[in-house]
């Protein structure tokens, strides 16, 4: 999302937001000499409504199970269709009447949009005026350039962003990237949306897997846990993954669940209390009640960056896999082993390539 501050030097209305590596800022215009608090105002409601309007691209109304009347996905589905109003929402917004009361809408968007033309009509500055408005038109528009798989411009910042759902766009894009060199990921990090990144790389990474399991023996899923014998790595999450290919037959299906599930976590949310509570049952009925209670981690990704959190123990994870087949496989020098390695899995993840998604 994008950040709106006021540079007390210059007297301007600053953007920032974020690149996948650092942030970048530009001015949206001068401000008047109004009030500290009007400027302070506009900008804290600039930020809430790109805010919400990016929940509309990370909580898309189809990536919930209830889309009928009333239910989230159709209230999903309401925020994201107000988009063209919007403008006109900031041109003529809900204003006070005679005795005070004011009409609020229950769409966040909406009301963001309303509370920006407020702010805005507060400072009354024509200038500024146009300019707040051709920005949050420009804000929208990175929105939906998202929504369509391209992340340049200001939808860059997508990249840092946890979406419950994937454009296939993307999905393919990241493939790409890493059918050129399987090794090597950072690409994903600046120009994909990480939770399309994160299915291309599980598929990466079975398939690295599976290369290992064909020459060393072991089953795919305890690969990555093997070389953490070699090196010290993150194997929990990757591990996960791998055992999770069990039961589904698309990298689309072990991703998102899980990123869904995370986003949940980070709501304050468990999506499936019952098996939560199984997974973590010892069946020990003596346990000591005056013990200290074990914490419980809700998911295995970070809920604050899920999406972040699992690509980079994915990549890691391929990393582990090239680490186990060096110990079984002669090569010569490390730069022939990584091109014997990306070969072996680049004709692996070709052969399974309809387990994408």
């Amino acid at each position: 999302m994008t950040n709106y501050a006021i540079d007390e030097d210059t007297g301007t209305l600053l953007r920032i937001w974020p690149t996948g590596r650092g942030q970048r800022a530009a001015v949206v215009g001068a401000l008047p000499a109004a009030a500290r608090e009007d400027r302070l105002r506009l900008a804290a409601a600039l930020t809430s409504l790109s805010e919400a309007l990016w929940r509309c691209y990370t909580h898309p109304g189809l990536a919930t199970d209830d889309p009928d009347g009333n239910g989230e996905g159709w209230r999903r589905e309401q925020s994201r269709e107000v988009f063209s109003q919007l403008v006109g929402f900031i041109k003529e917004p809900n204003l006070p009447g005679e005795g005070g009361a004011i009409i609020e809408s229950y769409d966040p968007v909406e009301e963001w949009a309303h509370s920006v033309g407020r702010a805005v009509r507060a400072i009354g500055d024509a200038k500024l005026f146009e300019a707040v408005s051709a920005d949050v038109a420009a804000e929208i528009e990175a929105v939906e350039s998202a929504e369509r798989g391209d992340l340049s411009g200001r939808a860059q910042q997508a990249v840092v962003l946890s979406r419950t759902d994937v454009n296939p766009v993307q999905v393919a894009a990241a493939d790409g990237v890493l059918a050129l060199d399987p090794l090597n990921g950072e690409q994903l990090f600046v120009n994909v949306d990480p939770t399309a990144a994160s299915v291309a790389a599980a598929h990466w990474l079975k398939a690295a897997a599976d290369v290992v399991a064909e020459v060393s023996g072991m089953p795919a899923d305890e690969v990555v846990q093997a070389a953490d014998d070699i090196e010290a790595l993150p194997v929990e999450t990757p591990s996960e993954v791998l055992r999770l290919f069990d039961f589904s037959d698309t990298a689309y299906g072990v991703v998102v669940e899980m990123v869904r599930g995370a986003v949940q976590v980070g709501e304050g949310s468990v999506a499936d209390l019952g098996a939560l509570l199984v997974e973590h049952d010892t069946g020990d009925d003596s346990d000591d009640p005056e013990a200290e209670p074990t914490p419980v981690r809700l998911t295995v990704l970070d809920p604050q960056r899920p999406a972040l959190d699992l690509l980079e123990d994915l990549l890691t994870g391929i990393h582990g896999c090239r680490l186990v087949y060096e110990e079984y496989v002669d090569a010569g020098d490390a730069a022939a082993t990584d091109t014997q390695f990306c070969e072996a899995v680049r004709e692996q993840a070709k052969k399974a390539y309809t387990r994408l998604m």
